[in-house]
């Protein structure tokens, strides 16, 4: 294959440069992945746009969550999305739905405008819309370049006869980027299934913290999570997927 992209989502500065080094050639920049990610900083972009010199897509979700936002929230996601078009971010991605489950024609238009030449993908806010079809019209009406989506499903092996539809009916008129559950070992069985071209990964294990004096029962984010396991990304992993997308 040779038109392939495999996106990379990282949210360190160290897994970025691992993504890249190991042949990924987009990035979807984030925060927080381990909550489904969130806006990263400016000050973290611009530390990977030094070391990085492959596209870089920026995550722009203001919270953990649903994908319904107050007024305050999407001032935001607006504001973010102008800094980040200032700072040279080639794309960003971005969802927002009504309470009905429908995108928000009103407020996705307004972010797609101040993106201006920025590539926007529809993320898998998509996942969670009550009408697939209906909405991938409505990304295309929008001028967007792409949409992430599982198939409607918790991962893209178990979503991929929505997957099959959704490629067949965008025509190549918008991209079909797959998500969720993406490694060396599944985008064979996706792209024999569907024809899609474009995967979303993060090739993530979890590394060991450094800290050696570890306090016990005391936990700084959610209860039962651990403190000392740092989530990053697995060169080998993307690798293996870069070697089997250049070989199908």
């Amino acid at each position: 294959m040779e038109n392939y992209i495999l996106e990379a989502c990282v949210d360190s500065v160290e897994s970025a440069v691992i993504a890249t080094d190991a042949g990924a050639n987009r990035l979807e920049f984030c925060a927080n992945l381990v909550i489904g990610g969130t806006t990263p900083t400016l000050a973290m972009f611009q530390q990977v746009r030094k070391r990085c010199d492959n596209k870089i897509h920026v995550l722009i979700r203001p919270r953990f969550g649903d994908f319904c936002y107050t007024e305050d929230e999407f001032e935001v996601m607006k504001e973010e999305v102008k800094q980040y078009k200032k700072f040279g971010a080639e794309g960003i991605a971005i969802g927002i739905l009504t309470p009905e489950g429908e995108l928000n024609m009103q407020q996705m238009a307004a972010l797609r405008k101040e993106a201006g030449n920025m590539s926007v993908t529809l993320h898998r806010a998509f996942d969670m819309c009550k009408d697939p079809k209906k909405t991938l019209e409505q990304a295309i009406e929008l001028g967007i370049n792409g949409i992430l989506t599982s198939g409607q499903a918790n991962d893209c092996v178990t979503g991929k006869d929505c997957l099959k539809k959704l490629y067949q009916e965008s025509n190549h008129r918008i991209d079909i980027l797959v998500g969720s559950g993406v490694n060396a070992s599944v985008i064979k069985e996706i792209y024999q299934h569907t024809g899609a071209t474009s995967y979303h990964m993060s090739g993530k294990k979890a590394v060991n913290s450094a800290m050696v004096y570890r306090k016990e029962n005391i936990f700084m984010g959610l209860d039962g999570f651990d403190e000392y396991s740092i989530w990053r990304t697995d060169k080998t992993e993307i690798e293996r997927a870069v070697t089997l997308l250049k070989e199908l």
